[in-house]
């Protein structure tokens, strides 16, 4: 047990990260600090979720950010226009899914770069967002107990995004060791090109990879959209980024095949205590972004050196 601690790199920099800012910050260790820290991970924890099933097949998903505006500001508009919220929620996650269906299809049938690709889906839908928004927010007055507590609510005076967050990780880590979809998922990023000599539909399973990702973004743009009470034109913005560094965070590489989903959930808490920390101790959000990059080069470098 002492020993897997040990090789477990990412569990010995959030503890050994943890100590050094409690000494600094008393606060930092308060229960209902860490349950805020925990909340503000779980937007971040859904999104990571789907990149890193991306991530494993060897793609990247940038457009994250905008689906998760885009599918908010949508499920905002139809509560705001009488739609039931169960429905206009449900509604939301599947055009999240179609579009990253669409990501997914281009990548994998018209054989396209993935960056390219999500690049340009990032900034069209950006686009599409303030269109449609006229950028400016969409408040959600009548949202009804569902809707409000998917962002908002408590159940045990715990933050329910939390218990949505521990799902989905339950979730995926069922998905990549229990059934055939998570091996031919590690199968992909490892070489695709045997995978698919071997009988696997490596273009169905890849564009189904995508949709997932596109499908959790949207459900994450839900809990935004709930726990801010309107949905924001500017929501998700970065968001690509975060969920990209606790990925590779959780030491998933980026040339894919390699990765758990128990890593990436300590790669969010890891960005999650950090941003935390930051705050805590009065830092500049100038200088936050900087740290930020800072931390995602030293993955990639540490990625890098791995993979050796």
């Amino acid at each position: 047990m002492l020993k897997k601690i040990y090789n477990n790199k990412p569990l010995i920099g959030l503890i050994v990260f943890s100590i050094i800012v409690s000494f600094l910050n008393p606060r930092f260790l308060s229960v209902n600090n860490i349950l805020n820290v925990l909340r503000q991970t779980s937007i971040n924890s859904v999104i990571a979720i789907g990149m890193t099933l991306v991530i494993l097949t060897g793609g990247i998903d940038l457009s994250v950010g905008s689906i998760l505006a885009l599918t908010g500001a949508f499920g905002a508009s139809l509560i705001a226009h009488g739609i039931n919220p169960i429905l206009a929620i449900i509604i939301a996650i599947v055009i999240g899914g179609l579009f990253g269906i669409f990501n997914g299809l281009l990548i994998s049938y018209a054989k396209l770069q993935p960056f390219i690709v999500t690049l340009v889906t990032m900034t069209l839908l950006r686009g599409a967002t303030l269109v449609f928004t006229d950028g400016k927010p969409i408040p959600v007055r009548d949202g009804g107990d569902f809707f409000d507590n998917i962002g908002g609510g408590y159940f045990f005076d715990i933050p329910i995004p939390i218990y949505i967050m521990i799902a989905l990780f339950i979730a995926g880590y069922y998905i990549l060791n229990d059934i055939k979809f998570g091996r031919y998922i590690y199968a992909i990023g490892g070489n695709e090109e045997a995978t698919k000599l071997s009988g696997v539909n490596t273009s169905k399973y890849k564009t189904l990879v995508y949709g997932v990702c596109g499908a959790l973004s949207a459900l994450a743009g839900v809990i935004v959209t709930s726990r801010l009470g309107s949905a924001q034109p500017t929501a998700g913005t970065g968001y690509e980024l975060d969920a990209i560094a606790a990925v590779v965070l959780g030491g998933t590489s980026l040339a894919g095949g390699v990765g758990t989903i128990t890593g990436t959930a300590l790669g969010a808490i890891i960005i999650g205590v950090l941003g935390n920390a930051l705050n805590l101790l009065n830092v500049s959000s100038y200088y936050q972004m900087m740290v930020k990059a800072l931390v995602i080069l030293i993955a990639v470098l540490i990625d890098k050196k791995s993979s050796k």
